[in-house]
Formats: structure tokens, sequence, C-alpha cells
């Protein structure tokens, strides 16, 4: 599933292509992912309005657009659940089998593309009101960050995945900080010093910071040619090395050598998610 460096990536690159742009119709295709709007009052608040540009949120794409006439924005929020894909396309362009929903922007449509229909593109703005804090904001708040941490006996890397703690930090990006950290994923989280607290958020922040300068975990071209087709997913830009998978240190690394002592990295199972971890630099 996309991160916070992968979406953070997509959004820097379909800002500038989709900014000023009008939207002239609306094709809902997959009623599923833009619930609990309905195609209806989707159709009528897109059409005819203009895109601003696209931030981010924890995991979320925020197309800003405002409707004809209008002085105040409003958003259209976007997930990409597990495969879902947004991407500019000409017009002529035969869609994916899987599109879900469809923006005429003109000569090229804005489409959004879900084989398993797990993401959301929707008016629906609830999903983003109890995210905690950004973890690559200036002025993010350590303290609070580790009163939180005091308050529960989660493991540590349970406690991770939680948005209200962290916004945007899911399972690659928590294993490979604790690796960084040297903390164990199985630490109950109010057993944590002060300066591992420390040390934690200061390896969240450059492990995300990292990801974002290469690009993403997932290259962007699926059919394995080494060729591009074009369509931009939540990959690496062209100026990247080849995978940034490469560079993960213990992610989808199990019993392959640790980096650091060489010990076979281990895999567990926490909250159905799989955790990789090196036994011996995070006793």
């Amino acid at each position: 599933m996309p991160e916070l460096p992968e979406v953070e990536v997509l959004v820097r690159h379909l800002d500038p292509l989709v900014k000023g742009q009008r939207i002239r119709a609306v094709n809902v295709r997959r009623e599923k992912v833009i619930r609990p709007t309905t195609p209806e009052q989707l159709a009528v608040a897109l059409k005819g309005a203009t895109l601003q540009g696209v931030t981010r949120r924890a995991k979320f794409l925020l197309f800003q657009l405002k409707a004809k006439g209008a002085r105040e924005t409003f958003q259209l929020v976007a997930h990409l659940g597990m495969t879902g894909r947004i991407f500019l396309q000409t017009k002529k362009a035969e869609l994916p089998k899987h599109a879900a929903v469809v923006l005429d922007l003109g000569a090229n449509v804005l489409v959004y593309e879900d084989t398993r229909y797990f993401g959301r593109f929707t008016l629906d703005t609830a999903p983003l009101t109890e995210l905690g804090p950004e973890p690559l904001e200036e002025g993010f708040d350590g303290g609070v960050f580790a009163a939180n941490l005091k308050r529960s006996r989660q493991p540590i890397k349970v406690k991770l995945l939680d948005q209200t703690l962290i916004a945007g930090v899911g399972n690659i990006y928590a294993s490979e900080s604790l690796f960084r950290a040297g903390i164990s994923p199985k630490r109950r989280s109010d057993k944590l010093k002060s300066a591992e607290v420390v040390g934690l958020l200061r390896a969240i922040q450059e492990v995300l910071g990292e990801a974002i300068r290469f690009g993403s975990t997932i290259p962007l071209d699926y059919a394995g040619s080494g060729k591009r087709d074009g369509l931009f997913y939540y990959g690496k830009p062209a100026e990247a090395p080849d995978f940034y998978e490469e560079r993960l240190l213990v992610y989808d690394r199990f019993n392959q050598p640790c980096v650091k002592c060489e010990s076979p990295i281990k895999r567990l199972i926490q909250a159905t998610r799989s955790t990789y971890f090196c036994p011996t630099c995070q006793r």
C-alpha cells in the first residue's frame, strides 16, 4: 500500500499538470470508490469546476477545486488503497479496464484506476478529521508524540501504524524506522526511554525524507519490460536510481543478512502485518 512518500511523489507530479484545468464532464464507472458521495453529487460538484492544485494529508491526495463564480475552494479526497493509480492520459487513448472515475479535462482525462476498489475518490472529508500530525511538518511536536506513546501498551511497531498518532507512516516505513533507531518492534510503546523516542522520531523523519527524495518503493514499470509506459503511478521520478526498494534495509528482506551485523533478518506478524527486523541490532 502506498505510504506518505509515494503519495507525496505523486502529488508533486500531478500538481503542475492539473492546476488551472477545468473539469468538463465526470464519468463514474465504479460507484464503490466514491461512497458516500453519489454519482449525481460528484457530477454536480465537479462539472465546470477548476482545479486549483493538489496537496497531501497523510496518505490522502487532496484536489483543491473552485466552482465557477465561487470564492471558496472545496476538496476532492483521493486514497490509492492498495492498487490505486491516478494519472493523465489523452482523451483518445483507450481507458484501462479498471478505470473507476474519469474526469474530462479537454484534450486529456484524469483517470482514477483501482483494480481491487479499496481506494476512495470522494467529496467526503470525514477521514481527514481524526488524522494525527504530519511527521515532516515544521513544528512537529515531539513532546506530544512521546506523551502519546507513554499512554499506549501496544508494541511500538503496531502503534506507529495508528494514524491518529502520526499521519502517513505505514508498514514499510515503520519497520525501516525502527531498524534505524535500533528498537525492537516488540517493545511496548510505554516502555521506550526518552532518548529512544527522540531517536525514533528522528529515524522516521529521515526515512520518509529519503524515500521522497529517491522516489518510491514501487517502480513505474509493472510489465517488467524495462520500458516506461508514460503513465505515472506512485513510482520513482526519472532521475532516481532504478529501484528504491534496493535501499530498504529490512523490509521484505527475510533471511537476508543484516546490512550492519550480517545476522539473518527475521519476520513476524503484528496486527496482521509483516514486520521485518534484525534480532541482533534491535534487541
